[in-house]
């Protein structure tokens, strides 16, 4: 009886061990299904293309990009490219320049255009790929010209000289107005409807940067390498924005998603969060930030 008590006491203190225990992520698949991080990289390293979708001041969805870079480095070596956001296509030389060893970290850093966070969340990965002799594509519109389309639409960018226009996606773009994503920034923005010229070039400057990733992302590809690019998860959330423009510029491109999302409970993926991508990964609400 004495063994059996003891028995019982340290199942329950098992119990009350698991029942307290937090996931600081989950993986789902886009139909919801229980995943893990190997199956994920596993599964994304068979296509051309990986577009890992982040929240910006999430550091699980940064620290979980640099294992699956350093994941994917090991599975495709060499023929891996790495490309962000976070880096205009105006930098390209500066990034090449630094990671090639021609100029410093502080000369690189001090006259890139880094955003505020880099040294937290985007570092660890330009350094994994100096470290290791990897070409990073910087492939966002220089910002000049996305703010030159918010307010005077595609059409501002063809007043550019030719040097300038090497830095964006061949114009005009394609674009459909439509997409459920460009629709959804009109009301975001407390902008419902589609009357005025404003609320017709704010999803355009969206969509240039979107363009202009795809573009990249498409001239630098080859039948031999693997490309796998950082950005905001709201640039490929429903296989729209990079995702679109990629099948535009380049037709039977194989593409795996990964979006981030921010969820109360765990336990399931909600269902606003079903197919958003290939893989969701799922981070508590309450997690810190990093700014």
């Amino acid at each position: 009886m004495k063994k059996i008590t003891i028995l019982l006491i340290v199942c329950s203190i098992f119990s009350i061990s698991i029942a307290q225990t937090l996931d600081a992520y989950r993986i789902f698949t886009g139909e919801g299904e229980l995943s893990d991080f190997g199956t994920m990289a596993n599964q994304v390293s068979n296509n051309q293309v990986v577009l890992f979708g982040e929240l910006h001041d999430n550091p699980i969805a940064h620290w979980l990009q640099l294992e699956l870079t350093k994941r994917l480095f090991d599975i495709k070596g060499h023929t891996l490219i790495l490309g962000a956001e976070m880096f205009e296509t105006d930098n390209q030389l500066l990034l090449d320049e630094y990671l090639q060893g021609l100029i410093s970290q502080g000369r690189f850093e001090a006259e890139a255009r880094l955003w505020n966070n880099y040294k937290t969340d985007y570092k660890p990965l330009v350094e994994f790929a100096k470290a290791n002799n990897l070409f990073f594509l910087g492939t966002n519109i220089p910002r000049r010209y996305a703010s030159m389309v918010a307010t005077g639409g595609f059409e501002a960018l063809e007043k550019l000289t030719d040097e300038a226009k090497r830095y964006i996606s061949p114009l005009p773009p394609p674009y459909d107005p439509e997409l459920p994503g460009y629709q959804a920034m009109l009301s975001m923005m407390g902008m419902p409807g589609k009357g005025g010229s404003t609320n017709e070039n704010f999803p355009k400057a969206q969509a240039i940067k979107d363009a202009t990733m795809g573009w990249v992302i498409a001239e630098h590809l080859t039948d031999h390498n693997t490309i796998l690019h950082y950005h905001g998860t709201y640039h490929s959330n429903n296989y729209e924005g990079i995702v679109w423009y990629l099948n535009q510029y380049k037709p039977n491109v194989t593409i795996s998603t990964i979006a981030t999302v921010l969820q109360n409970d765990l336990s399931s993926l909600y269902e606003d969060h079903l197919n958003l991508a290939d893989f969701i990964i799922v981070v508590p609400t309450s997690m810190t930030r990093t700014y």
